[in-house]
């Protein structure tokens, strides 16, 4: 095992043992191979920077690198955008920990040696965010590696190996030569992406949404402060933007529109679906403080008149947020508003019995003019977990569950 920081200034002879340089810097590059130590950046006083190839590369230790060709055989560095510089890129750099589902700094690197024919290879095998590396970093160039090693080996350990490493990289075509993708943030619980989010830089989270698939990134925003969804969402390509909004619940695009400045609201309600787009203007006419402000236009409802059998068949058609579907709304046979009954009744109910005989006592809904508060006490009152929203003819228009009542509550 190798470190980062030992080869750092390490020492570079060729065959002969003559002097080449120093180590500045080197790279990986994952395009060809995601952990493999690609290219050595080798500098000596005034004379041009040096690159070396892994297969130049005889034998590596601590403090010194010996080639297998002479120094003629090196090419010239010149600057590549594509590679991962390990001292630039990785040290001391904020990277996810997706296993531990939390921010780290990398302290150093760790390096496995692979031997393959006649040259040696240089894997990374994880990061360091703990004491050791820290101490090894302070100490580089100060005491012998031996004596470093030795004293490490009290301190306690923490490092991630580079599989469960996610590195964060603002600017969008970097992160395309690099091959950065955020498939192992998308596998994460938003509230717990969100959350990591919130201690990285602006820059950062931005590259991060840019970069996720819209039914993540619209999980991920309605999870995070509602002034960083703004800022977010502020910078955002419209198209990009309307594309996120349309994942997202229309109550909750619609809040978020809300904040927007109008000409942003625009740009990206003019890159909107139609219906999409109708309905967050719907919601947006509405005083945000009023159960039209805070009501879901996006609701299941059916006939009273249907049998369970029929509604369960129906559900099974539709597209339907089942982690969300708590309560069904039934209406009559005039399209008014006849209660509501739970999923769960339903389901163990037989299966000709009609919706009318599962509905719950008493009918309870609000008007979309009622106040927040009027919705709160309901809520408190009943024990509710959704309440139906009605229009002046009694007509259904939306629904208000309890986490839209303890978001509101959250962030008053």
């Amino acid at each position: 095992m190798l470190f980062a920081t030992e080869l750092m200034s390490a020492a570079v002879y060729d065959p002969q043992s003559h002097f080449v340089g120093r180590v500045r810097e080197f790279f990986v590059e994952p395009a060809e191979q995601p952990n493999r130590v690609s290219h050595f950046l080798i500098s000596r006083g005034r004379f041009q920077p040096l690159i070396a190839r892994y297969d130049q590369v005889e034998k590596v230790g601590p403090g010194r690198i010996d080639l297998n060709v002479s120094e003629r055989a090196l090419a010239a560095y010149t600057p590549n955008e594509a590679w991962l510089a390990v001292r630039k890129d990785l040290l001391d750099q904020q990277i996810i920990d997706t296993e531990g589902r939390k921010v780290v700094r990398v302290n150093d690197v760790d390096l496995s040696e692979f031997r393959t024919n006649n040259h040696v290879e240089l894997r990374i095998t994880r990061v360091d965010v703990g004491l050791p590396g820290a101490v090894r970093r302070l100490l580089q160039g100060v005491a012998p590696s031996a004596l470093v090693r030795k004293f490490q080996t009290r301190l306690p350990q923490r490092s991630i190996r580079w599989e469960f490493v996610n590195l964060i990289e603002p600017d969008p075509l970097r992160r395309v030569k690099l091959r950065i993708t955020h498939e192992k943030l998308e596998d994460l619980h938003p509230a717990d992406l969100a959350e990591m989010m919130e201690e990285l830089s602006p820059a950062e989270r931005q590259g991060i949404i840019a970069s996720l698939d819209e039914e993540t990134a619209a999980a991920v925003l309605a999870e995070l402060d509602e002034r960083l969804t703004t800022q977010i969402v502020e910078k955002l390509d419209p198209e990009k933007a309307a594309d996120i909004l349309e994942e997202m619940a229309p109550d909750a695009a619609a809040d978020l529109l809300a904040d927007l400045p109008k000409e942003t609201t625009e740009e990206i309600l003019e890159e909107m679906p139609n219906q999409e787009a109708r309905e967050a203007r719907h919601l947006l006419a509405f005083d945000p403080s009023t159960a039209g402000g805070m009501m879901n236009t996006d609701y299941a409802y059916v006939g009273e008149k249907s049998t369970r059998e029929e509604v369960l068949q129906w559900m099974r058609n539709q597209d339907l947020n089942l982690e969300q579907l708590d309560t069904i709304v039934l209406v009559d046979s005039h399209a008014q508003f006849s209660g509501t009954v739970p999923v769960a009744r339903m389901l163990l109910a037989a299966p000709e019995q009609h919706m009318s005989d599962l509905k719950t006592e008493p009918l309870i809904s609000v008007t979309a003019d009622a106040s927040e508060k009027d919705v709160f006490e309901l809520f408190d009152k009943y024990n509710l977990r959704m309440l139906t929203v009605l229009d002046e003819t009694n007509h259904p228009i939306g629904t208000i569950t309890v986490d839209d009542v303890v978001s509101r509550l959250v962030n008053a």
